[in-house]
């Protein structure tokens, strides 16, 4: 029965506004959730108990503001919530050498994540996790079978790729057929009452670091146009200008 990690991260609500103080994002005031991608690995964690047994350790590196998305993630189904406690900010090979760290101390055999952060973009994490493990990756599955060895379904040239990936292995999951399961009343009483185990994070120094952040210009107020007399001048816009024509 394989030993399972999915790995969480908070972020910011897409929906929320970001504002930049002092030339660095200001999250005070945000709403904080669990990267939209990472619900998918979590999904895909518990599929993956559920066919071959085993349990699901959700886990995060963050302050104590991010045990609600481990608690979130026991409300759905993991069996165990770890926070590496680290606040501020470190690079990608930073992060993903203190989560390598964590996996090897808590044994698993197989990670999922998400394809990407909701904050970055990156798209890093599992490819990285898994150059500092030395294990095998998939990245962008869409579907997933689970045997002796696990079946990824990932995006390919004219097509989509099965694949059969021997553990030890991270996968890194996009929305495809995962759909997201919502957690129960029993599920939510357990995870209020559960008990996030914290650990030090074993985070190394970064060799990137944040020089300024800045939000983009504003957009040009729009341009109103009424009547048919003012086709030209739309026209004329839309090849100059927009360059759509």
């Amino acid at each position: 029965m394989p030993n399972i990690v999915v790995l969480v991260k908070q972020v910011p609500d897409t929906n929320a506004p970001v504002s930049i103080s002092g030339g660095a994002v200001d999250f005070s005031g945000m709403k904080m959730v669990m990267s939209p991608y990472d619900e998918f690995a979590l999904e895909a964690a518990l599929r993956h108990k559920e066919a071959a047994g085993g349990e699901v350790t959700a886990v995060t590196l963050g302050g104590a503001g991010a045990d609600k998305i481990l608690k979130d993630a026991k409300a759905i189904g993991a069996d165990h919530i770890v926070r590496l406690d680290h606040d501020g900010w470190a690079d990608s090979n930073a992060v993903q050498g203190a989560l390598a760290a964590a996996i090897r101390d808590l044994g698993a055999e197989v990670v999922y994540c998400g394809k990407s952060a909701a904050d970055t973009g990156a798209g890093s994490t599992g490819p990285g996790l898994a150059e500092h493990l030395g294990w095998a990756s998939a990245s962008n599955v869409l579907a997933l079978d689970f045997g002796a060895d696990v079946t990824a379904t990932v995006p390919a040239e004219g097509g989509d790729a099965r694949l059969s990936v021997s553990l030890p292995a991270v996968f890194s999951c996009d929305k495809g057929d995962l759909k997201v399961r919502k957690p129960n009343v029993k599920g939510i009483m357990q995870a209020k009452k559960a008990t996030v185990d914290v650990r030090a994070a074993q985070v190394g120094a970064s060799s990137v670091r944040v020089v300024s952040c800045a939000l983009p210009p504003a957009k040009p107020e729009g341009k109103t146009f009424h009547g048919g007399a003012a086709a030209a001048d739309v026209a004329r816009l839309l090849r100059e200008e927009a360059n759509v024509l």
